[in-house]
């Protein structure tokens, strides 16, 4: 029987929804235990949230200096963490974090880890996992050889998420983890100041392309996305135009997603971009182009004036959604 750790990620305190995927898939494998790890002054007060979704056993320092991600701290905390719960296999966001991360405890650890999976299958401590290679061309399935701990960093948005069962609850165990003599320090972290959800999380997606003209534009994508609780991305071309932030970016150089909804706007499709999204369950394209290639990728298209379909569509939704 494996033990399952499932490295925890919050944001705003909230049990982020990978996490989510992550805790309710282990709970259903048949794992000996399920174990959520959790760092930071917060890790106390968010540790319940971590039970409601299967954890069994909880492992979390409150050490203040988990706040702010360095990764030599992370690194030696995680695989001190491992050592000690007896874990085999390790579940982490394939986020920006999480890449970082599990690579620099896999070199600790003298262990394997796949990373970018979209499906995972666990019987035992036989673990494997399907991921994309070639910006989505191809699928291969992973698996492990000669690894003792097993370390699978998923995708956000690839495994169903059921309501929390408030009624569970679970050991809590505190640890004041070993630190080493760092070689950086963490001075600073400007954070944005959005309060919408990650692109990596969303489950609706509005993105916008160079078809939106000026910056100025996004702010209907904006409207929209407020009217249907989404979150607004976009592409690389718009991104290196200074029309907006590059953590908005999906595509093969920015941010890979998979949400429920995506509604490309004004966006030509480049094969790029579409290695970026094109896990999404469903895709609508408005371009004014009907030859456009991300028509060939959509699932429902529309073609015309995007500055006269979004206005109506947000009316439309605004009525529908909120009477």
């Amino acid at each position: 029987m494996s033990k399952i750790l499932v490295f925890s990620e919050f944001q705003n305190n909230n049990l982020k929804r990978s996490s989510q995927e992550l805790l309710q898939f282990a709970a259903k494998s048949g794992a000996e235990s399920v174990i959520g790890f959790s760092l930071g002054s917060q890790a106390g007060a968010n540790a319940a949230q971590m039970a409601h979704h299967g954890a069994t056993e909880i492992h979390l320092s409150k050490d203040a200096g988990f706040d702010a991600y360095n990764p030599e701290l992370f690194s030696a905390a995680a695989a001190e963490a491992i050592q000690k719960t007896g874990a085999t296999i390790i579940l982490a966001s394939a986020s920006a974090l999480g890449k970082d991360l599990f690579p620099r405890v896999a070199a600790k650890l003298s262990c394997g880890v796949v990373s970018d999976g979209v499906e995972i299958t666990i019987v035992g401590d036989d673990v494997k996992v399907k991921k994309p290679l070639y910006s989505g061309k191809c699928f291969a399935t992973a698996a492990f050889e000669n690894s003792s701990v097993k370390i699978v960093l998923m995708r956000a948005n690839q495994l169903p998420v059921v309501a929390a069962d408030t009624t569970k609850t679970a050991n809590i165990t505190e640890h004041n983890f070993a630190k080493p003599n760092l070689k950086t320090l963490i001075k600073e972290i400007v954070k944005g100041t959005s309060e919408k959800l990650d692109l990596t999380e969303a489950n609706i997606i509005i993105s916008g392309g160079r078809g939106l003209k000026e910056a100025g534009n996004f702010k209907m994508l904006n409207d929209l996305a407020d009217v249907l609780g989404a979150t607004v991305g976009a592409t690389r071309a718009v991104v290196d135009a200074g029309w907006v932030g590059h953590s908005m970016q999906v595509g093969q150089t920015g941010k890979t997603v998979a949400p429920s909804l995506y509604i490309a706007v004004g966006l030509s499709g480049a094969i790029q971009h579409l290695a970026g999204m094109s896990g999404s369950k469903v895709i609508v394209a408005i371009n004014s182009d009907a030859n456009a290639p991300i028509f060939q990728k959509a699932t429902y298209g529309i073609v015309g004036d995007a500055f006269e379909i979004i206005p109506k569509l947000t009316e439309e939704f605004k009525k529908a959604l909120h009477g």
